[in-house]
């Protein structure tokens, strides 16, 4: 089985040798047991609070395997507003609940939950269900590599 040990700098042009669309659960996760997209099982064994990134090269520890890091598509609620000041405040209303969320200058997007989807529909934003990839905000304090 493939084991991946090391992040590879994403600033040189690295040739995967395959693919490995996780989605941003997962793509938080360190350690654990996967397949890559072509199917071959393999398993990560990466530094505690990796956190990877869409576009990250992963190299396994036989030194002759590199995966690419692909965000997959998932199920997420987008939020849009008539007014930027509206978007922050769901910001802030989200925030207060500790839910991941991804954040941008024209939308929110976080897992779906009934519960925040009407919060935010009373206050007269725009809510979709979609599927996208989703990349949550890492937190003031997370390693950023």
């Amino acid at each position: 089985m493939l084991v991946f040990t090391h992040r590879l700098n994403r600033t040189l042009n690295w040739q995967a040798t395959d693919t490995l669309s996780l989605k941003a659960e997962a793509r938080s996760r360190p350690r654990q047991h996967l397949k890559l997209d072509s199917g071959e099982p393999c398993y990560l064994r990466l530094p505690r609070g990796t956190i990877l990134q869409q576009g990250d090269y992963l190299q396994a520890e036989n030194g002759d395997q590199i995966a690419r890091i692909i965000a997959k598509a998932e199920a997420v609620m987008t939020v849009k507003a008539h007014h930027f000041e509206q978007l922050l405040q769901a910001a802030y209303h989200l925030g207060n609940r500790h839910v991941p969320i991804e954040i941008t200058t024209d939308y929110l997007r976080f897992s779906p939950d009934p519960v925040l989807e009407k919060m935010l529909l009373q206050m007269g934003l725009k809510v979709v269900e979609e599927t996208a990839p989703f990349f949550p905000e890492m937190g003031a304090y997370s390693h950023h590599h």
